[in-house]
C-alpha cells in the first residue's frame, strides 16, 4: 500500500475491507500503511466497517448468492460511497470500483460489480425505505446481541442513540496543555489560519474540537507540545487519581501515552511516575509522545502489568520506586465505548471475549493491589459501557480482596456526554 502501489484508492480500500472479513485483521493498522489519498481511504474503509450490516443488508437484496468475501468488500465500497458519502461523483465511483476490482484480480466479478452498483443507483429511494422498515440490528448496522443488551442496560430510546452516535465520524479534540495559550485564544489562531474550530461542551477551557481533513501536525504549537489529541473522557480517570506533587505513580498500562501525559502534569516533575506496557511498538511511540511533550522524566519500563516484580521495575533505574502512592489501571477491556472511533470494536463484541478480558481485568487489579503502599490508592478504568468490564470487576475485586474500599466512580455514556464512553473507579488500600 505504499505509493508505488498501482492500486487505485476504491481498491486499497476494498483491500482493506476483505482482510478485516476474511481474518479479522485491524483495519487501524492496515491504514496505517497507506500513504496516497490516505484520508478518503480512511472515510471509506471506517465508513464502510461502520455500516457492514446495512451494507450486507443491501447486498442481499441486490444479488441472487453471496458473493464471496472479496467481492463483497468491493461492492461495500462501492455501495458506501453511493448511498452513505457525501460529495461522491457517483459515475467515478461506479467506474472507478469496477476497475478496483479488476486490480484485485476479481476481473471475472467486474461486470456483475457494475450491475449491482447501478441497480443500487436506481433504486436508491426503495432501498432507503427498505432499511427504514429493517430489523433495528440491521438499520443501526450493530451486532443484535450487542443492541439487544444496550436495550436493556440503558432503554431502548438511549440504546439507539447510542448506536446513531456511533455511525457518524468521531470529532477530532485536542486538550490543551499547560504553558500553551487559553483554548479561546487557541482557537482565534485557528480561525485566523481558516481552520474550523469550537470549545468542545464537556470541558471546554480544556478541550476544542478542531474540523475533519485537517493535518494535526501542522497545527500551530505541534511541535511545542501545546495540545495533546484525546477525547475528554480520557481524562476522568487520571483526575480521579489526583497524583500530588512527590508521590511515586504507576501507569500500569501506559501506552500510547495520553493518561500518562496528564498524571505527568499533575506531579509536574515533582514526583516519580513510571509508565509500563508490554508491547515494544507501542512503547516506541509512547516514548515519541513523552519527548514531544517535553516529559523526558517519566520512566518507561516494558513489562506486562498482570506479573510486573520489583526487578522489572528497578529496570527503569536504581532509584525507581517499587511500591507506589497512586496507581492508574486503564485496563484493556471490549471498547464498547469508544465504538464511534473502532467501529471494528462492535463486531469483535461477545460474551466469550467479555469472559477472557474480565480475566485480564481481574489479574491486573490483583497486581496492581500488591505494589500500593498502605492507604494508597488506584483507579480501575475501562473504555467500556459494559457493567462485567465495570461495576461488576470493581464489586468483584472488593469481594476478594478485604480493606479496599471504593470511594466513587463515574460512567460517561455517548451521546449525553458529547464524548466518547468510559468508566473509572477510585479505590483505596487499607493503611498500615
Amino acid at each position: 500500500m505504499k505509493d508505488q502501489n498501482p492500486m487505485n484508492t476504491r481498491a486499497v480500500a476494498a483491500d482493506i475491507l476483505a482482510r478485516w472479513m476474511e481474518d479479522g485483521s485491524f483495519p487501524d493498522r492496515m491504514l496505517d500503511r497507506v500513504e496516497t489519498d490516505r484520508a478518503f481511504v480512511m472515510e471509506l474503509v471506517y465508513g464502510a466497517v461502520r455500516r457492514h450490516a446495512t451494507l450486507e443488508w443491501i447486498v442481499g437484496r441486490l444479488t441472487a448468492t453471496p458473493p464471496p468475501p472479496p467481492v463483497r468488500a468491493v461492492l461495500h465500497a462501492g455501495l458506501h460511497q453511493l448511498l452513505f458519502m457525501d460529495r461522491v461523483d457517483a459515475f467515478a465511483a461506479v467506474h472507478e470500483t469496477v476497475e478496483a476490482a479488476r486490480q484485485l484480480g476479481l476481473g471475472w466479478a467486474a461486470r456483475m460489480v457494475n450491475a449491482v452498483l447501478r441497480r443500487a443507483q436506481r433504486e436508491r429511494d426503495e432501498l432507503q425505505l427498505g432499511l427504514r422498515q429493517a430489523a433495528p440490528a440491521v438499520r443501526l448496522s450493530h451486532p443484535a446481541g450487542l443492541l439487544e443488551r444496550w436495550e436493556r442496560e440503558f432503554g431502548q430510546a438511549r440504546a439507539h442513540r447510542l448506536c446513531e452516535w456511533n455511525n457518524d465520524r468521531p470529532d477530532v479534540c485536542l486538550r490543551m496543555r499547560p504553558g500553551a495559550p487559553p483554548a479561546a485564544e487557541y482557537i482565534h489562531r485557528l480561525h485566523a489560519k481558516g481552520i474550523e474550530a469550537t470549545p468542545h461542551p464537556f470541558a471546554p477551557d480544556r478541550f476544542l474540537r478542531i474540523g475533519h481533513g485537517v493535518r494535526v501536525p501542522d497545527l500551530p504549537g505541534f511541535g511545542d507540545g501545546w495540545f495533546y489529541v484525546q477525547d475528554p473522557s480520557t481524562t476522568i480517570a487520571p483526575d480521579l487519581l489526583a497524583p500530588q506533587p512527590g508521590e511515586a505513580v504507576l501507569d500500569a498500562c501506559a501506552a500510547p501515552g495520553g493518561k500518562a501525559v496528564i498524571l505527568a502534569e499533575h506531579l509536574g516533575s515533582r514526583g516519580a511516575l513510571t509508565a509500563l506496557d508490554p508491547h515494544e511498538d507501542r512503547l516506541a511511540r509512547l516514548r515519541e509522545n513523552l519527548a514531544r511533550l517535553g516529559l523526558p522524566w517519566v520512566r518507561v519500563v516494558r513489562a506486562d502489568a498482570t506479573t510486573v516484580d520489583a526487578a522489572a521495575l528497578r529496570a527503569a533505574g536504581p532509584d525507581a520506586p517499587t511500591a507506589f502512592d497512586a496507581i492508574l489501571l486503564d485496563v484493556p477491556c471490549s471498547n464498547t465505548g469508544v465504538i464511534r472511533r473502532r467501529p471494528d470494536a462492535r463486531w469483535a463484541f461477545s460474551p466469550q471475549r467479555l469472559q477472557r478480558l474480565g480475566r485480564v481485568q481481574a489479574a491486573l487489579l490483583d497486581r496492581a493491589a500488591t505494589l500500593l503502599r498502605p492507604g494508597g490508592r488506584v483507579v480501575y478504568s475501562t473504555c467500556s459501557l459494559e457493567r462485567e468490564e465495570n461495576r461488576n470487576a470493581v464489586g468483584a475485586f472488593l469481594a476478594r480482596t478485604p480493606g479496599f474500599a471504593l470511594l466513587t466512580e463515574r460512567l460517561l455514556l455517548p451521546p449525553e456526554t458529547s464524548t466518547d464512553g468510559a468508566y473509572a473507579a477510585l479505590l483505596t488500600a487499607p493503611a498500615a
